[in-house]
């Protein structure tokens, strides 16, 4: 690892948002306690907005089931899964529920019958406690919609910020998302952008549970080193980042703001 005193300072950081049960945003989801509290009581709201993580504000995405709730008057999975149309027509009445119109109504549709057909309609059954990360990751990443990195950060937020006990923390990883990646560059942690360079990065820095890092290096990348206009002085890493800040990755969706300005 090039620069392990960036890593360390990460890892100090990954440890208190863990410490403090963190959600996706930092605190909470979203900012409405509302949102928040059907996330909360609700596995299959929780799946749902992990579809929503995708090229919109973290706030704005997390709020997507609370928000379809309001203009379908349910998020109950046999609507969701048999009413196609009913469901589309709930994302684009004005103003659009998300900039995706037509994917994302689709892929709420398919992962309710998924959910009906595999899970017996409960999205914790995907995350049963004691169940492997390994287990779970493969599991979420199935869904049309979530694929390995979004599976990978909503692994991390089922412990990190729900508490559920789930074996073999230490085959996690950091989500590959622009966010992360640019953080990692930049600070020096790696020397090459590729998933496989990143996640031994990660492993390295925390053997034990290498996703700690997950979190804290997208709040670096969305709140202090952003792709123009870096506040490298006002960064939790300011002190050890070598400052390489005319790496920008570019390519390979990320989790947006949602895990993108």
């Amino acid at each position: 690892m090039a620069n392990p005193a960036a890593a360390r300072e990460l890892l100090v950081f990954g440890r208190e948002l863990e410490r403090d049960s963190a959600a996706q945003a930092g605190g909470g989801f979203t900012g409405s306690s509302d949102a928040d509290a059907l996330l909360h009581s609700s596995a299959n709201a929780f799946l749902l907005g992990v579809l929503f993580t995708q090229g919109v504000p973290a706030e704005r995405a997390w709020s997507g089931p609370y928000r379809l709730l309001g203009r379908l008057g349910t998020l109950d999975l046999q609507v969701l899964a048999s009413e196609p149309e009913r469901v589309r027509e709930a994302f684009q009445r004005p103003p659009m529920l998300h900039r995706f119109k037509e994917t994302l109504p689709a892929w709420i549709t398919r992962a309710a019958a998924r959910l009906l057909r595999e899970y017996s309609g409960d999205a914790a059954a995907i995350w049963p406690p004691g169940a492997h990360v390994l287990e779970v990751t493969r599991r979420l990443a199935e869904f049309d919609g979530i694929g390995r990195k979004k599976a990978v950060m909503a692994v991390e937020l089922l412990i990190r910020h729900f508490g559920v006990p789930l074996e073999g923390r230490e085959c996690g990883s950091v989500a590959y998302d622009v966010h992360v990646r640019r953080v990692f560059l930049r600070t020096g942690i790696v020397d090459v952008d590729t998933p496989e360079a990143i996640s031994a990065a990660a492993a390295e820095a925390c053997p034990e549970s290498p996703g700690t890092l997950d979190l804290a290096t997208w709040l670096v990348g969305r709140d202090w080193c952003r792709p123009r206009a870096p506040l490298c002085d006002e960064c939790r890493l300011a002190a050890s980042c070598m400052r390489r800040t005319g790496i920008t990755p570019v390519g390979v969706g990320s989790r947006s703001n949602a895990r993108d300005s």
